[in-house]
């Protein structure tokens, strides 16, 4: 589901007073974790997960590894925090622009 510059934007804006609601830490993508990144997924569509990974590459592929499985799409990175959104079919919460 690709989005538009200004869809990115207003989800970025959006997610600005976010806190992380996930954490990934040393043991990485477990499946209870992204058990529960796909239920906040799911209630909230809008998301920040926190990766707690030492190296930046480490991190980067965690992340990758979190939305090939998951099929959100980062709308923000900054540091060891990630915003992530995936829309809910059945009862959508964001309105996004066109």
């Amino acid at each position: 589901m690709p989005i538009s510059a200004a869809q990115k934007r207003f989800l970025r804006s959006s997610a600005h007073a976010l806190k992380p609601v996930v954490m990934v830490a040393e043991r990485g993508l477990a499946p209870t974790v992204l058990k529960e990144i796909e239920i906040a997924l799911d209630v909230h569509e809008l998301i920040k997960v926190r990766v707690t990974a030492e190296d930046r590459a480490a991190r980067k592929a965690l992340i990758a590894d979190m939305v090939a499985q998951t099929g959100a799409i980062v709308v923000q990175e900054i540091g060891h925090v990630v915003a992530l959104y995936r829309r809910n079919a059945d009862a959508p919460k964001l309105m996004l622009p066109t």
